[in-house]
């Protein structure tokens, strides 16, 4: 059990960390929305292994949330996520109020630009936008030398680490594996939304994935996965997509194509499930 600390304010945050610093040590950064999981505890060790000092905030961001999104009912219980951080190696839960983030008179501008309009971001206009806000107010509030993701999230993962390396914000951003329950479905806050039934037919998409895998092409997986999908009934597919992991820029099933990432989002009722994989084809 860690000694867990509790800081609701950014000044006392900062000054943490400023402490910290004044002192050598590292500082690895896990942001989250809470509803604390295996993926989260995954990001987690990673970091306790990069760094000296370990900060997990806990901030449901509106800025990420349109009209008509999950906001309000998005999964919530502090207690259960704060006894899943004392077990686990970290100094600090930042849980501040979104006054404390974004406070009155200081302006946090970040844009996900084109990338950020396609996919995910077509589906849930600005979010991206939101998510950049966040996580370089996060950052410039806690002053990590590390940040860590989860590449389920493959299109925040790559609009962060661009964000980052456009901007020259002196972070290292760090990915971490998607972790899976045994029957391979990510992990994901929002799979707290679905039935048993649903759960079940949510398998079609890491069943999907694996199929993938197997194919010499491109639009041979595309085709498998598309296949698998439209087969589950329930399963509403919003797009299936290979994407360039350098410039996250569909790619042309058709043209010959080394590596992809495949990006699958669907729906199940209202929950909305995202997963990818990264392919390899041989020439």
């Amino acid at each position: 059990m860690s000694s867990l600390a509790v800081v609701t304010t950014s000044s006392g945050m900062s000054d943490i960390v400023a402490g910290w610093k004044s002192e050598g040590h590292s500082v690895a950064f896990v942001p989250t929305m809470g509803a604390l999981h295996q993926g989260h505890g995954a990001l987690i060790e990673k970091a306790s292994e990069l760094a000296d000092r370990v900060v997990v905030s806990i901030f449901v961001n509106p800025l990420q949330f349109g009209t008509g999104e999950d906001f309000d009912s998005y999964p919530r219980d502090d207690e259960a996520d704060q006894a899943f951080l004392r077990a686990r190696p970290v100094d600090v839960l930042f849980m501040p109020t979104v006054d404390e983030v974004y406070p009155p008179g200081v302006a946090v501008t970040a844009a996900a630009g084109p990338v950020g309009d396609t996919f995910e971001g077509a589906s849930r206009p600005g979010h991206f936008d939101g998510v950049l806000r966040v996580v370089k107010r996060l950052c410039a509030i806690i002053s990590p030398d590390f940040a860590l993701f989860g590449r389920k999230d493959a299109q925040q993962l790559f609009l962060v680490d661009t964000m980052v390396r456009n901007e020259g914000l002196p972070i290292t951003i760090v990915p971490v594996d998607t972790v899976r329950a045994p029957d391979g479905l990510a992990l994901s806050s929002r799979n707290a939304y679905l039935s048993d039934d649903e759960r079940a037919r949510a398998l079609a998409i890491p069943v999907a994935l694996a199929e993938a895998e197997r194919a010499t092409t491109l639009s041979g997986a595309l085709s498998v996965v598309r296949e698998r999908l439209e087969s589950e009934p329930g399963l509403t597919i919003d797009y299936v997509a290979g994407v360039d992991p350098e410039t996250f820029h569909q790619l042309d099933e058709d043209s010959p194509i080394r590596e992809a990432t495949l990006i699958v989002a669907v729906s199940l009722s209202t929950t909305r499930l995202i997963d990818n994989r990264a392919l390899h084809f041989p020439q």
